[in-house]
């Protein structure tokens, strides 16, 4: 490696999936903010879809590079072009998961090749690579962990872990007390993600989340896209207690302060804001449930019911079944000509950021991926919580038991793109709470001060801004 006062390179390796691609772009901009070269390594279709940011990055002065590994579809049997989890998602009537994931592992000799060649100073790279730890350190590199969870999941999920809460509960729906977890949580086993409950029938999926836990371990450290005001017990107890070593540097969706990179569709964005500018402050209920959610259609049904019955004008994002051909079948007779003027419906992508962050929009019904419910509250939003997998249970209970700026719609069991059947009395009962009465004036203040305490944290002198300068100066001193 060079002297100590060359410059520092980082590789950033996200796992192929939208949900997590994003917010390590995010982050790759932030640490080209702070002079560092960065270079995102990804696969090739994954690589176009990033090509276009990363060149407006260039041309902001970033220094901030793709290179491309080759996806191995053929290897394991997957559809040529599969390459990001989402294909998979979209695709629920073909079981491609084991397939995709034993593609990812194949990526190894790669990255090793790549890091041969570049020698990178750091390499970050996604919780879904636990092998990165030890391809890095062939190499004397330190390894990164990602995982895209808040503190509080992180904390809760280990937890669980330690505890094997699941042999100390009579059933599933049982709740039970995560124990050494600040702030009494409880969950059921129903709710835990399928690879925590450390099910005897399915041995592959506890081998896999030791590796994980074990890679974490024996790795450099963790960045968590996070602010320590938002969870200072849960970011103190992952240290502390749980003997981590972790850098905050989020929300790194307040990197994109420039309209154009936060609407990367100008003509749709613009589109959207025009119909916000023209709705009252605080009367909108805006709907999204990410990339990997796919209700059916009575699911689709019932929050139109919802929508229409709550009064509220809405922005509604709809990711739809592909066997779903018109709106006939998901929509109830009527219903766009009688919410003419109050409705707004968008098929597929959103301009999420700039949605959430305008003064129109008061409520966000939310799945509780770690990024959207990040960039709700850095906008300074209440939400409806519909938990459906991954970690989300976990982040439902942050918003509506920690922070109190949430309610739930009630839903009871984890699954992997559909999650509960909620019926449409449930959904207007949660828009009306966090857009009506009493209960909205303090979780409206609570709301408000998390996004400003939000944006205070990512400026010059914030907490994360300080802890990403603290961890770049500690790898230049470790060149």
């Amino acid at each position: 490696m060079g002297s100590l006062g060359q410059q520092l390179h980082f590789f950033f390796f996200p796992f192929m999936a939208h949900g997590h691609m994003i917010p390590t772009m995010e982050m790759a901009k932030l640490f080209a903010s702070r002079g560092v070269k960065t270079t995102i390594v990804t696969t090739t279709v994954n690589a176009r879809s990033i090509s276009k940011s990363i060149q407006t990055c260039k041309h902001l002065g970033f220094e901030i590079d793709i290179r491309i590994l080759r996806f191995p579809t053929a290897e394991v049997g997957l559809p040529e072009g599969c390459e990001n989890f989402d294909f998979i998602v979209s695709n629920p009537e073909v079981d491609l998961h084991d397939k995709f994931f034993l593609a990812a592992t194949m990526l190894q000799d790669q990255l090793e090749m790549l890091l041969f060649e570049c020698h990178p100073d750091c390499l970050v790279a996604d919780m879904f690579f636990p092998w990165a730890t030890d391809a890095a350190a062939k190499f004397g590199i330190p390894r990164l962990v990602f995982h895209g969870f808040s503190f509080f999941a992180l904390c809760a999920e280990e937890c669980v872990r330690l505890y094997e809460l699941d042999k100390n509960v009579s059933s599933d729906v049982e709740p039970f007390v995560i124990p050494n977890l600040p702030g009494e949580i409880r969950l059921t086993r129903k709710q835990l993600p399928e690879y925590s409950r450390q099910d005897q029938s399915k041995p592959e999926l506890t081998k896999v989340l030791k590796a994980w836990k074990e890679s974490e371990l024996k790795s450099f450290g963790v960045i968590v896209n996070s602010f320590y005001e938002l969870e200072p017990d849960y970011a103190d107890f992952y240290t502390n207690e749980l003997g981590r070593k972790a850098w905050h540097i989020g929300p790194v969706s307040l990197s994109n302060r420039a309209v154009e990179h936060k609407g990367k569709r100008e003509k749709e964005a613009h589109e959207c804001l025009k119909w916000l500018d023209s709705m009252k402050s605080d009367s909108v209920i805006y709907i999204c449930f990410g990339t990997m959610t796919n209700f059916t259609t009575t699911q689709l049904k019932e929050i139109a019911v919802a929508l229409e019955a709550s009064g509220h004008p809405f922005i509604w994002v709809v990711r739809r079944e592909k066997e779903i051909e018109s709106d006939e079948e998901w929509l109830p007779r009527g219903f766009e000509e009688r919410n003419e003027g109050k409705r707004l419906i968008i098929r597929g992508w959103a301009p999420q950021v700039l949605i959430l962050e305008h003064k129109a929009v008061g409520g966000f019904v939310t799945h509780c991926g770690w990024n959207s419910t990040l960039e709700g509250i850095s906008a300074g939003k209440r939400m409806v919580t519909w938990p459906v997998t991954s970690e989300q249970f976990y982040n439902e209970k942050l918003v509506t038991d920690v922070l109190k700026i949430g309610v739930s719609v009630g839903v009871k069991e984890w699954g992997k793109f559909h999650g509960d059947e909620i019926k449409s009395e449930d959904i207007e009962n949660g828009i009306r709470r966090v857009m009506e009465g009493e209960e909205v004036v303090e979780m409206r203040s609570r709301a408000r001060k998390l996004g400003k305490m939000a944006r205070e944290a990512a400026e010059n002198g914030g907490s994360s801004y300080s802890d990403l300068d603290a961890l770049v100066d500690l790898i230049k001193r470790k060149k």
